[in-house]
Formats: C-alpha cells, structure tokens, sequence
C-alpha cells in the first residue's frame, strides 16, 4: 500500500488472513505507532497537580464529583445501547443535552461514564486508529480488537488521573460484541453492563427484565425504562434517554425522549 511504502513498513504476514485475532492487532500497532504522533495531548502532566496552595507550595487534590448513566446489553436482535444526557459538577447540572454515545464507525459504539473530556479525547483517539486499520487491512476492526486497543492505550496511562468507564459495542465477522474498558486498563466481555452512579437503579429494570431472547421492541423499551429509573432517582443523572441499536447492517439512532416526559406518560398509563 501507498502509505505502508511511505512509512517504510514491513509488509503484514497476516494481510488478508481469515485467522487474525485482536493480539496479532495490537501487536502490527506497536509497530505502526512508532511512525504516529504521541497519543496524549501535548504539553500537559496528568499526573501533576492542577492547583498549588498559595502557601504552602503543596499541590491541591481535587475530586470531582461525576455523575451519569450507561448501559447496553446484547439480545438475539444485535445490541442495545442506551444513555441518559445529564452533565453534572457536583450539585450544579453543566447540561441536559450532552450526547454520551460516541460513533466510533458505522459499526462501533462507545459509550461515556467519567469525565467527559477523557472519555471524548480517548475514544476519538480509538475512532482515528480504527480508521487507519481499516484503510490498511480493508475490513473494519473487530470488536475485540478495538476495545483491546482502547485498553492497551488507557493502561499506559495508569494512576495518571484519567476518569473512564466504558463501554465498547459493535458488530463484526463474529456477530455482536460488548466490552467494558476502565481508566486502568481493565478490558471485560459481558452480555449486559449498566455504568455509572445512576447504574444501580438501571440494574434494578435490567436484572428483572432482561431476556436473551426478546424482540426489538422488547428490548428498546428495556433500555427506556432502566435509563429512565436511575434519570429519575440519581440526582447525577437525567435529561433525556437516547438510544441506539447496533445490528449485521451497522447502528442505528432510535430516539431521543425527554426522561421527565417518559415518567409522566409511565404514570398515567398507570392510571388508566
């Protein structure tokens, strides 16, 4: 390829080849990021303090009180990714209308819980490495594979302060995928996770409704309703439930609906 002869790269063994896992992935990026530009943004020490008191010269550690909740969980209909749209400080709502699903391809999702700024800068980061992959090997990544990328990376940056839990979603040569990757490194396959501090309230809905089996519907409704409980008893969480589903063909965007809306409707249809 035009790029690998101007990089001066050695030819890939595994081009083409039916049996390339996310290990022999990771494995061509350790040679292929030699030639890329540092993944962390310039000029900055994550693991240094950001404040010094005035006094005493010593750094001030701040905790920042984060708030959210994700979920996604796979059924025989592909996969269901659901986020409400609350950005808390604290106390103070930053927002009601921040997008926690990231597009990472036509065929990957990922999702935010932690800080928005790492989540954000990361999974860009892992949208511009699974493009390159797929210019280069002519096939999209796997899901394995991406989220294997997107551990490797965060593991580097390790007790640095980086905030991230999420969730890497897709469909590949191997049906549907769903893994959880954390600030640490930490890499998890699963059929159903729920993120955030609104998380226990979204398990309360997904433990008791969740079905391999389910139709679509069935399934967006779920994900509507475990969103919605924790939008409505996590103070961290709320504004609106958005929700995708991730098929053979690629995701799709179902909706995006007003949480304090959908509990009203839920309450009348109570009464009725």
């Amino acid at each position: 390829m035009a790029l690998q002869s101007l990089l001066n790269l050695p030819a890939n063994p595994k081009f083409g080849s039916e049996d390339k896992n996310e290990n022999d992935i990771v494995e061509e990026w350790k040679r292929f990021s030699k030639t890329m530009l540092p993944l962390g943004p310039r000029n900055l020490n994550p693991g240094e303090p950001m404040y010094y008191d005035a006094n005493t010269g010593k750094g001030i550690k701040i905790n920042y009180a984060k708030g959210t909740t994700t979920l996604a969980f796979k059924f025989q209909g592909g996969v269901l990714v659901a986020t409400d749209s609350r950005a808390t400080g604290g106390e103070y709502i930053a927002s009601q209308e921040v997008k926690k699903v990231i597009e990472i391809n036509n065929y990957l999702l990922g999702t935010m819980a932690g800080g928005a700024a790492d989540c954000v800068y990361w999974e860009r980061v892992l949208s511009e490495r699974c493009r390159i992959y797929e210019l280069r090997n002519r096939e999209p990544i796997s899901v394995a594979a991406a989220s294997k990328l997107l551990s490797n990376i965060l593991y580097n940056y390790k007790g640095m302060g980086l905030s991230l839990g999420v969730m890497i979603s897709g469909w590949d040569k191997k049906g549907p995928g769903l893994y959880y990757v954390d600030n640490d490194g930490n890499r998890f396959p699963g059929n159903l996770f729920s993120v955030g501090s609104g998380s226990t309230y979204a398990y309360g809905v997904l433990d008791t409704g969740y079905d391999y089996n389910m139709s679509d519907a069935d399934a967006i409704e779920l994900g509507r309703r475990s969103i919605l409980a924790a939008a409505h008893r996590d103070i961290a969480s709320g504004g609106k439930v958005r929700i995708y589903h991730v098929t053979k063909g690629g995701w799709k965007f179902i909706s995006l609906e007003d949480a304090s809306d959908l509990w009203y409707k839920y309450q009348d249809e109570k009464m009725v």
